[in-house]
């Protein structure tokens, strides 16, 4: 490696997160322009133009704002929090392609930071290691308030952990690699010659744990129980103020890109699409990089638009989700993709069809049979109906009463 490969690697990684800070920074000024227009009320529109400078005049106004350190709190622990949530996702984007390849002279260049042959295992440690953040931001705050609420953060991360890393196991079994540019090559081409060849048309099932996974893994809403004001005021970041907060702040809305990239490279092919016969140019690279970054405040929109429309879960609720449905149904996923992908190195066309036949048509009749099995139970009470307060009711006498009173009334209107 020469000084013109390291200057050339230097520019792409220059590219990469210069890409990932400012969609980051767009992205807390997007939310609150586009929650703001769901609502029915103004945002953020007086710094700047359309309020675009409101993520610089917030930024400001928190890191200069009084830096408050609880007695109590473990000094080291508590500083270095913060900083691990932004670090992750920093870390997570590194293995994102976000354009594609051209070259220079002689030389090969990927818009790619890091392209290791564990791809997706790198997503799934550096996701798993978010959760020290939290657990450590709530246990060195020194208070028992904070404490319980990274228990309680920590436990919704680790239930949603499990169900993340079950949908990118399916889909590493049906490419055959880890390597997030085998991944993304793996999903060029097309299905019947005109739909995009995207792991999102076998892997939907997959697709949608993941999704599903990552909102509650970002904490963002309905899932975002560490801001349940009316419980535990503001979760694990009670005792946390001023620039130490920001970046708790900043974190979350970097693993929103972050998750948004990594979903888009996953199962929506990533910077594929049309190039037009600009292969292997600069030109041919920066409309690949247009794909990506269409395909990515897509789903960034998507996370705004969750946060806008739904309610917040329970956590009873949010656990039962978890454990219950993601974590059974996932296994099964991963082990019917599995069975395919055997299947289908082994076996012929007719006999992979012929064994999917009989797949579906035991799971029918075994449909079948318990819906005929199925025993109906009284119908339960209507737990949210409030009791009836039998002493507010008027009895049977009084009813007679009154209604002898009101035609005693009548009749003498009629003898007048």
């Amino acid at each position: 490696m020469d000084l013109t490969d390291v200057l050339i690697a230097l520019l792409v990684v220059l590219a990469g997160f210069g890409l990932w800070l400012t969609g980051t920074a767009l992205t807390i000024w997007g939310e609150r322009r586009v929650v703001a227009k769901m609502q029915t009320r103004i945002g953020p529109n007086r710094v700047g133009p359309l309020g675009i400078l409101q993520t610089l005049a917030d930024g400001i106004k928190l890191f200069f704002k009084e830096d408050i350190t609880p007695e109590a709190a473990d000094k080291f622990t508590y500083y270095v929090a913060p900083m691990l949530s932004a670090v992750v996702a920093m870390l997570t984007f590194a293995v994102i392609p976000f354009g594609g390849t051209f070259e220079v002279g002689d030389r090969e260049v990927t818009m790619q930071i890091w392209d290791p042959e564990i791809g997706l295992l790198w997503v799934l440690a550096m996701s798993s290691l978010s959760v020290y953040g939290i657990a450590l931001g709530g246990w060195a705050s020194g208070s028992k308030y904070p404490l319980l609420g990274g228990v309680r953060s920590s436990a919704q991360m680790i239930s949603y952990e499990l169900a993340m890393g079950l949908g990118l196991a399916a889909v590493f079994i049906w490419t055959g690699t880890l390597q997030v540019s085998e991944i993304v090559e793996a999903q060029s081409g097309t299905f019947f010659g005109f739909l995009p060849a995207w792991n999102i048309g076998p892997q939907i099932f997959a697709f949608v744990l993941f999704f599903v996974a990552a909102v509650a893994e970002t904490q963002r809403p309905p899932f975002d129980l560490p801001e349940a004001e009316g419980e535990l005021v503001a979760g694990f970041v009670t005792e946390y103020s001023g620039a130490k907060f920001a970046m708790f702040f900043l974190g979350e809305f970097m693993q929103m890109v972050t998750m948004s990239a990594v979903t888009v490279t996953v199962f929506f092919g990533g910077p594929n699409g049309p190039l037009f016969g600009l292969e292997g140019t600069l030109l041919g690279a920066l409309l690949a990089h247009f794909y990506f970054l269409i395909k990515t405040v897509a789903f960034v929109f998507v996370f705004i638009w969750l946060r806008g429309t739904l309610p917040r879960f329970t956590y009873n609720r949010l656990m039962d989700l978890g454990w219950k449905v993601f974590l059974p149904l996932g296994l099964l996923w991963v082990m019917l993709t599995a069975a395919i992908v055997v299947a289908q190195e082994t076996l012929a066309q007719d006999e992979l069809l012929f064994g999917i036949g009989v797949v579906l048509a035991v799971l029918i009749a075994l449909l079948l049979v318990s819906m005929l099995f199925e025993r109906r139970g009284p119908e339960p009470e209507d737990e949210d109906a409030e009791p009836t307060d039998q002493s507010a009711l008027p009895s049977a006498a009084e009813t007679a009463r009154e209604a002898a009173e009101r035609r005693g009334a009548k009749q003498i209107e009629v003898d007048v």
